[in-house]
């Protein structure tokens, strides 16, 4: 999850949409047991993550970052190869250049990414769809909330299908 913090948060398009499926997409993840990896851009500056987010992640803490691309910080970058995996969904704010950065960072690092259309934006509405489409002429794949927490879930006979349902619904 990339910079959702402080006023910026609360101005960027359809903010109040993009708050709701980010707590989903957590709350899925957790379900799920997939790891989090959470990035504050300059927090003295910008705020720290808004309230809703920062307390469904309790017991961890934020990679504090300067660079706008957050694989080029060493916390983040360690945290992402310390995981193990080579697959990444990415979130967050500003889809058009931290979020963006980030991705071509992890992309140019051979990892593969999907970026959570309904869990990015940016600004201006124009913003987000020039960083998806330049997002995936570089080979980050797209999807949202729901397609990728059911692709994660992949039967409905498993347990953790109702609790995804739940949130979903």
């Amino acid at each position: 999850m990339i910079d959702v913090q402080g006023k910026l948060a609360r101005i960027v398009y359809e903010s109040e949409k993009l708050v709701s499926n980010l707590e989903k997409l957590i709350r899925g993840c957790q379900i799920l047991s997939i790891p989090i990896i959470w990035a504050e851009q300059n927090p003295e500056g910008l705020g720290s993550t808004i309230p809703e987010l920062e307390k469904l992640l309790t017991g961890q803490k934020p990679i504090e970052k300067y660079s706008f691309n957050a694989f080029e910080n060493e916390s983040f970058k360690n945290a992402i190869i310390d995981s193990g995996r080579k697959q990444w969904l990415i979130c967050g704010i500003e889809a058009h250049i931290c979020v963006c950065q980030t991705a071509m960072g992890l992309l140019s690092n051979n990892f593969e990414i999907e970026i959570v259309a309904d869990c990015v934006s940016s600004r201006s509405k124009d913003s987000i769809e020039l960083a998806l489409q330049k997002l995936q002429t570089k080979g980050a794949h797209l999807t949202n909330i729901e397609m990728c927490l059911y692709e994660l879930v992949k039967d409905s006979r498993k347990e953790t299908f109702k609790k995804i349902l739940t949130l979903i619904k």
